[in-house]
């Protein structure tokens, strides 16, 4: 199937690793030339050179935090003057920390909200008025299934993506008319950096190893196993293709079958 996304420009946010890396090789593989951001230059120059070999697409790989205001407008002028405006937005930010209410304070809040709902805010405001000038655009963000069935242990997490899906369900309204989609994928348990992360977390909590956490979560899962990055990437590849135009507002999980509400 030819997805019709191919000389189209996307940016996709916290991508020299995992899911932001693999949804940037297949949105490549389909023919968009990309930019991907990240805090980390060495880990992005990797990936921008592995992306190149494999596809043959441009690569602009940009060094950045999505949680600074201006260090985002500086990446938007960049894209711009490098590829031409954004047509494909994946917004992605890693989480913040785990922890349930009582550890968290102002400043694990605030910085929360600035990872997770601001870059999202701020990265979707900058590529808006080129999407409207070209009357086509994919906006993506990249959450939870948190936020539709909350993880305990994540409760800034719970509640920061959460509003990333408000904000882009009111956003799809006002945008459906003159072709710009937004939509938001929810994975859940995958084999990412993230994930190891957190498995670590609880191991050193419950006093368990690892591999037993690991163990414990895919017991949990219908499909008896954690999803792969490049699954999530296919969703999302979807999603900025030209026969999705029909699809916005939506959120949909990528779990395995985990989360048990029927919304």
């Amino acid at each position: 199937m030819d997805l019709g996304i191919k000389g189209k420009v996307a940016l996709v946010a916290a991508a020299s690793k995992g899911l932001g890396k693999a949804t940037a090789l297949a949105l490549a593989h389909e023919g968009a030339d990309v930019c991907i951001v990240a805090r980390g230059q060495q880990a992005l120059d990797a990936a921008a050179e592995e992306i190149r070999a494999a596809t043959g697409c441009k690569v602009l790989a940009v060094a950045g935090d999505v949680g600074v205001a201006a260090q985002l407008e500086a990446l938007v002028r960049r894209v711009n003057e490098s590829l031409g405006g954004v047509d494909i937005l994946v917004n992605n930010a890693g989480g913040p920390r785990p922890g349930v209410f009582t550890d968290m304070s102002d400043e694990d809040w605030l910085g929360a909200i600035e990872l997770n709902l601001m870059s999202a805010v701020r990265l979707t405001r900058l590529v808006l008025p080129h999407m409207r000038e070209r009357g086509w655009g994919r906006v993506i963000n990249i959450t939870s299934v948190a936020v539709k069935q909350p993880i305990p242990n994540l409760i800034l997490s719970n509640a920061a993506r959460s509003a990333v899906v408000a904000m882009a369900k009111t956003l799809s309204m006002q945008v459906a008319a003159e072709g710009i989609t937004v939509n938001n994928v929810c994975p859940g348990y995958t084999l990412t950096d993230r994930v190891r992360g957190l498995a670590e977390s609880n191991s050193a909590s419950e006093g368990i190893s690892i591999d037993e956490v690991m163990a414990r979560w895919e017991t949990s899962i219908p499909a008896r196993r954690l999803g792969k990055p490049e699954e999530v990437a296919a969703l999302i590849t979807f999603l900025a293709s030209q026969q999705a135009g029909y699809i916005t507002g939506t959120t949909i999980q990528i779990d395995g079958g985990t989360t048990q509400s029927l919304l």
